[in-house]
């Protein structure tokens, strides 16, 4: 069984394929965590020590026993106010302004199954997938409040999943401060803290430091999950290498603003706890009233970093995205932005279609510019009637001639924006979040529509489905360009859960779309990769990585996204050089080698390549077709960082390992430079390998021992690519 439970000592646990989990309600009715960690047998209560130690506080019920304080002692759900110092996952204030709430176990449930959360992106089992949940209830009388915790396991993929729902039962109204979904409590260890920060067009970057006596705090105050910190974050040994070591995990299935922290208290014990961004936010719950916490999806690895994003790989691509495309190849792509950008008719678009029909394209992908008055950035958002006069003809018209060409089409969409300039503005001010009697933060010359309003919610609804029931269009690139900072909403009385509302708003939106128009693929986008994380990906199977195209740029942004999220939802296309966000010249074999990484296109002018270019392109699409399935669900390997090595090397290996595709770069060549060697992983041992292109023949285990030579690079920016065959 995957979730076991021990009446006589109130010990739960958690059994995975390679770890076990476990934790206790004592005595007391605090549920203590014991351990995480290699799966093992026996009870670990062992674990807990307890002293006298000088103000850390008891409990009341503990009497004369100082030992036992909840300030030194390793919780699964700490709150503020019960003598625990330390960062905690909730605060309660009642109507009378006080805070603090001691929660008490007082029952639970094992059900077969993994549970879903109402509104809100889960992890989901597949059929014939083992799976349990385990809800434990904590309650305090004195509020009338319940905490149903929730624990999913996946047994067959490492994954421990963390919610928890609150519930005001009782009289009195009660307002959240703050709530977080999970905690780790490590009573000793040494560790370094792993994030990845960045920032708009230079998202993801590693971030990994030693964790000393302090919080390290990282997190997104800006209504979506951002550019600028991911919600994903590692907990390591400081040892802990790819191949080597021990590490955690924590994942945010959610779109908006989150916290994750990391604290070494005075007593050298850990704790790592993730959920709800705390500022704007303050939850009022009347009588009968509860809130979900988004999940978090945990994993621990013995056997380095490598074995730990394999874990979330597989997570993210067979139990958190769904439809259609989940498996599916995804189309290969020419977007019209960087070709037109705003400035294009109906001709031109017809004839980057034509051209990229004769590359070997899938599918026409018409960004911005397509609707009325959008002649610049300032203005038209929320009016989505196409500029018939810029098209040449309907919108509908124009999707058959595309489809007429061999080719599908896609169409880019900002659902969540409005310009003041717009008749939608004009027509309801009140829709846009707008602080009463303050000049709003523009950002992009652009407002925010406020999704937690339903009557907004049901424009954008029939604003999108209405130009999917008019035309044939197969694919929806859904960008959201600029942080939220005003935060008002006029159909709330509480505008401490706006933000909470906001993003469930967003959900209810793509899941309609997603039902009702189940063959659309929809791409996320925010400003690139400002939404980047597991909760998009229950609605967009695939993201738009960024918005800087560089090649260079990519193998940074590329290496740290990588850690938590699979190849196949990352979008990257190759684009014209001088590159737009940066000048940098870089060989077209290496934008192709960078940006085949996951789900593909173009994003250039094919009017402005040469024939030589035009036939390169060619070659390549049909070499990504050839291994499309292998990037999409093959074993992906890091084999250097491009932090810290002269060469940049990644590798995916088909699941059965009878396949392997390995790519790098060397960004800079030097005079006399040491040859560089790239060393595989994950190729069957015993066997031999013959490489596609040059034909030349490998022992696997040779090269998973030794690696291979680079030839020396010609110029800055050389890419490499093998193709390696088991025999």
């Amino acid at each position: 069984m995957a979730v076991s439970f021990d009446e006589g000592t109130g010990i739960f646990t958690l059994s995975t394929k390679n770890t076990t989990y476990q934790m206790q309600a004592d005595g007391y009715g605090y549920l203590l965590h014991l351990y995480y960690g290699r799966k093992t047998r026996g009870v670990m209560d062992w674990g807990l020590t307890f002293a006298d130690r000088g103000f850390s506080g008891s409990p009341y019920d503990a009497g004369d026993d100082r030992t036992y304080s909840l300030d030194a002692l390793p919780q699964e759900f700490p709150t503020q106010g019960t003598g625990d110092y330390r960062s905690t996952l909730l605060v309660v204030r009642d109507s009378h302004g006080t805070y603090g709430a001691d929660l008490r176990y007082t029952g639970h449930e094992i059900t077969e199954g993994k549970y879903s959360l109402a509104g809100l992106p889960a992890v989901y089992a597949n059929p014939n997938e083992e799976s349990q949940t385990l809800t434990i209830t904590l309650k305090n009388e004195r509020l009338g409040l319940t905490v149903s915790l929730l624990y999913g396991v996946i047994p067959g993929k490492d994954i421990i999943t963390r919610s928890a729902i609150v519930r005001n039962d009782g009289q009195d109204p009660i307002t959240l401060h703050k709530l977080g979904s999970a905690c780790l409590d490590f009573t000793h260890g040494r560790f370094d803290v792993i994030t990845f920060c960045g920032r708009h067009t230079g998202e993801r970057q590693l971030n990994r430091q030693a964790l000393t006596h302090g919080v390290y705090s990282v997190g997104s105050r800006r209504g979506m999950s951002s550019h600028q910190y991911n919600p994903f974050v590692v907990l390591a040994d400081r040892d802990t290498s790819e191949t080597h070591g021990r590490c955690w995990g924590m994942q945010f299935v959610y779109s908006g603003g989150f916290f994750a922290e990391a604290e070494h208290d005075q007593y050298s014990q850990t704790r790592l706890t993730m959920g709800l961004a705390q500022e704007k936010f303050a939850y009022d719950l009347g009588a009968g009233e509860e809130v979900i916490a988004p999940e978090v999806i945990m994993s621990f690895s013995s056997e380095g970093l490598e074995k730990l994003s394999h874990n979330y790989h597989a997570c993210i691509r067979e139990n958190v995205c769904r439809g259609k495309f989940k498996h599916s190849p995804r189309p290969i792509v020419i977007n019209t932005w960087e070709a037109l950008y705003l400035e294009f008719s109906g001709k031109n678009i017809l004839d980057v279609a034509e051209s990229g029909k004769a590359l070997g394209v899938d599918m026409l992908v018409l960004d911005d510019g397509w609707f009325m008055n959008r002649n610049d950035d300032a203005r038209a958002l929320g009016d989505w009637t196409a500029d018939e006069g810029k098209l040449g003809c309907s919108l509908p018209e124009l999707v058959s001639r595309v489809n007429a060409l061999g080719l599908k089409f896609g169409l880019w969409v900002e659902p969540e924006m409005i310009s003041e300039e717009s008749n939608l503005f004009r027509k309801h001010p009140d829709w846009a979040m707008i602080v009463p009697h303050e000049r709003p933060v523009l950002g992009r010359n652009q407002l925010v529509l406020d999704l937690s309003n339903r009557e907004v919610r049901e424009y954008i609804y029939f604003a999108i489905s209405g130009l999917l029931s008019q035309s044939n269009i197969e694919y929806l690139k859904w960008d959201f360009n600029r942080s939220i900072a005003s935060v008002y909403s006029h159909a709330s009385d509480t505008q401490g859960r706006v933000l909470y509302d906001y993003v469930k708003g967003l959900y209810e939106i793509l899941e309609r779309l997603t039902r009702n128009y189940p063959d659309v693929l929809i791409e996320g986008c925010a400003g690139g990769g400002g939404r980047f994380d597991a909760g998009m990906l229950y609605y967009t199977p695939q993201i738009w990585c960024s918005d800087n195209t560089d090649a260079l740029d990519r193998l940074h942004i590329h290496y740290g996204t990588s850690f938590g999220y699979p190849a196949g939802v990352i979008a990257a296309h190759v684009s014209t050089c001088p590159n737009h966000q940066t000048g940098r010249i870089t060989p077209l074999r290496t934008r192709y080698v960078v940006s085949c990484y996951g789900a593909f296109g173009y994003e250039l002018n094919p009017f402005r390549l040469t024939d030589e270019e035009r036939r390169e392109i060619s070659t390549q699409i049909e070499e990504y077709r050839s291994d499309r399935e292998i990037i999409a669900e093959g074993l992906y390997y890091r084999l250097s960082s491009p932090q810290s090595d002269n060469y940049c090397a990644w590798e995916y290996v088909s699941p059965d390992g009878s396949k392997a595709l390995i790519n790098a770069v060397i960004p800079h060549n030097h005079g006399n430079a040491p040859v560089v060697y790239v060393t595989p992983r994950g190729l069957t041992p015993g066997s031999l390998y013959r490489d596609k292109w040059s034909g030349e023949i490998y022992p696997a285990d040779a090269l998973m021992d030794s690696g291979f030579p680079l030839k020396m690079p010609r110029g800055d920016y050389e890419s490499y690519t093998f193709r390696l065959d088991r025999l």
